[in-house]
């Protein structure tokens, strides 16, 4: 109790400052600036399937050190094989962990749309820079890429707010050189009751202080194009600037007042380090604060579900059915109570002597002595996973070779009936995000937040359950591990559909939680498109494309919307919405399961609707 009440007081202070942070937090700005590849003519790759395992190694290694060790700011290289890639990523130290790591992952999206072979590329958001290259470049300030982005709104007093500005600009690229991690955030105020200017500039630390002092030079003559607009960015391989009359940062990032800019003649380093680390400091403590409050109580009586969780045997069991009244429910399991068939087994629409009806599954099941020990204890566990998003198991029942599940009944049956059955089209966009954001939390509860990690196996479109209200409900789910005789997270025997599944489950049997995000993934495109993932879509060509080849070839040309159901009213989406649902679709199905987003991380995306 006194854990608890600690972190409802951690928990407020969080609440307090999200709501001082005027949009700062759970913010990854992927406002994106700039995006090149690097030509072919200059370098040539010896081997283009050794450079790719090391592009990929380089980003999986990033990723890590961001993540697990809250960096800001990494570089790594791979050298095997003769064919060396370099990569650098670098967010900006006012962002959070959580929102670096979105960044990272949209800029993961963005920059692997650079041609196969392209010995080079780079990206550069508002919030983050990714840069990889065939040949060394992190000492490197400049490069051609260096440009300035614009806002399109005039300021007031425009000779007034130009000069505060390039006041401001010139006194802070002279003094970040010299602060250690190259980088400070300011704001002063226009004179003569003017708006507010947010300022930040950063260089890589991998750059000298000379270097930094040449780039933030070329970034200052850059943005004397976008004065007096309310906002500007410069930037380039070595440096950013950014300026705006509207807060970018959080307030407690820095604490420095610069209005008296001229008299002091400089800025005072010690309050710009002092502020820049006390920001870092509570930033810290209010992300700690709230994975503290979201983290689920250790004790096993507080897990979902209730009951004491601390082994299968110990849990709260399920209803037992006589399989004489599920027969009599069905009508001796009568086809025309029959609602669908799949890989582990046939659904029947069932009525109970009490009225109630229920969804009856009977399941096709090897016949071993193995099987018979663990149904009761797995159809127990299953039965104890309770969340909204998931189909609810009743009960069961175990008559000879026969296995059957009991599970509440969804009037609107499966997903798959909306997206191309008689159905086609009832669905709106509103909805659609729905069922895509209810889906995402029911798998993020099976991953994270019962006590232990149970893997679907098998997330398609009908798997996937809907109430009376359209939200979805997740069907199936922890049933693959009766069908194998091998429950090793590193090998197993596939229990998958082909179309829907990660290659490295399908040919290797390696299974994680990243193959339920593959194909999670794929359903999201399902969804957007109202197109199977397995149906060959010829258009007239000779050789046709399944949904996801499609898909990602739309997303290189940037021509993404053509993919979205021609079902829907161009009326009732958010473009930009649906452009961004769209990409994290394709950051889940990418090829290494190491560079795909845990679930829980695509929720985060998903709900912040800041990104759209």
């Amino acid at each position: 109790m006194l854990q608890r009440s600690f972190l409802l007081t951690l928990f407020s202070l969080f609440w307090s400052c999200c709501t001082l942070l005027d949009g700062g937090v759970s913010d990854p700005q992927t406002h994106l600036l700039t995006f090149g590849c690097t030509p072919f003519d200059q370098f040539v790759i010896s081997d283009l399937s050794i450079f790719n395992e090391n592009l990929n190694a380089t980003f999986r290694d990033l990723r890590g050190q961001i993540r697990d060790q809250s960096k800001h700011f990494g570089t790594v290289q791979e050298g095997s094989g003769g064919s060396p890639v370099y990569t650098l990523f670098q967010c900006r130290n006012y962002l959070s962990v959580a929102d670096c790591v979105a960044c990272f992952d949209v800029a993961a999206v963005q920059i692997r749309s650079c041609p196969a072979g392209a010995p080079g590329g780079h990206v550069v958001y508002d919030g983050c820079f990714r840069r990889y290259d065939a040949s060394p470049f992190f000492d490197r300030p400049t490069d051609t890429f260096n440009a300035a982005l614009c806002g399109n709104k005039t300021t007031e007093e425009a000779t007034a707010f130009t000069s505060a500005v390039q006041k401001l600009l010139m006194n802070l690229q002279k003094e970040t050189s010299t602060i250690p991690g190259f980088l400070a955030a300011m704001k002063t105020h226009v004179p003569n009751t003017g708006p507010t200017i947010h300022t930040f500039v950063q260089c890589t630390e991998t750059i000298t202080q000379s270097g930094c002092l040449n780039c933030l030079n070329v970034g200052y003559k850059n943005m004397q194009t976008c004065l007096p607009t309310s906002d500007g960015r410069a930037f380039d391989q070595g440096c950013f600037l950014r300026y705006s009359t509207t807060s970018f940062f959080p307030d407690n990032y820095q604490i420095i007042d610069v209005t008296p800019m001229d008299k002091q003649g400089s800025i005072n380093k010690g309050a710009i380090i002092g502020g820049a680390v006390a920001g870092s400091v509570i930033l810290a403590l209010i992300v700690l604060a709230f994975f503290l409050w979201a983290k689920p109580p250790k004790n096993p009586k507080r897990v979902p579900g209730g009951g004491d969780t601390t082994g299968a045997s110990k849990l709260k069991g399920p209803v037992n059915y006589s399989y004489k009244d599920l027969k009599l429910s069905t009508k001796n399991f009568n086809a025309d109570n029959k609602l669908g068939q799949g890989g582990f087994g046939t659904v029947y629409e069932g009525t109970l002597k009490n009225g109630k009806v229920v969804a009856v599954k009977k399941l096709t099941l090897r016949h071993s002595t193995k099987v018979e020990d663990e149904f009761e204890s797995e159809v127990k566990l299953i039965s104890n996973v309770h969340h909204r998003n998931l189909v609810r198991l009743l009960g069961y029942c175990s008559k000879d070779n026969t296995r059957i599940l009991v599970y509440e009944y969804m009037k609107n049956t499966s997903l798959d009936k909306f997206l191309f059955g008689k159905m086609k089209g009832f669905l709106g966009w509103e909805q659609r995000y729905d069922i895509i954001l209810g889906t995402a939390r029911g798998l993020a509860y099976l991953h994270e937040k019962f006590h232990i990690c149970i893997i679907h196996r098998d997330i398609k479109s009908n798997n996937i359950l809907l109430d009376d209200d359209f939200q979805p409900k997740i069907a199936d789910f922890g049933l693959a591990k009766l069908l194998s005789e091998d429950k090793s997270h590193l090998s197993t025997k596939f229990a998958g559909t082909l179309g829907y599944t990660a290659s490295e489950y399908a040919l290797n049997g390696q299974l994680s939680e990243k193959a339920d995000a593959y194909s999670y993934g794929v359903v999201i495109l399902e969804i957007i498109s109202g197109r199977k993932s397995e149906e060959l879509n010829i258009n007239g060509e000779a050789e046709g494309e399944f949904l996801l080849q499609k898909a990602w070839k739309l997303y290189e040309r940037g021509r993404h919307l053509e993919l979205v159901d021609n079902t829907l009213d161009p009326n009732d989406c958010d473009i930009e919405e649906v452009k961004k649902i769209i990409e994290i679709g394709l950051l889940c199905t990418q090829a290494s399961p190491t560079i795909r987003p845990t679930i829980s991380e695509v929720v985060v995306l998903l709900q912040n609707k800041g990104l759209f």
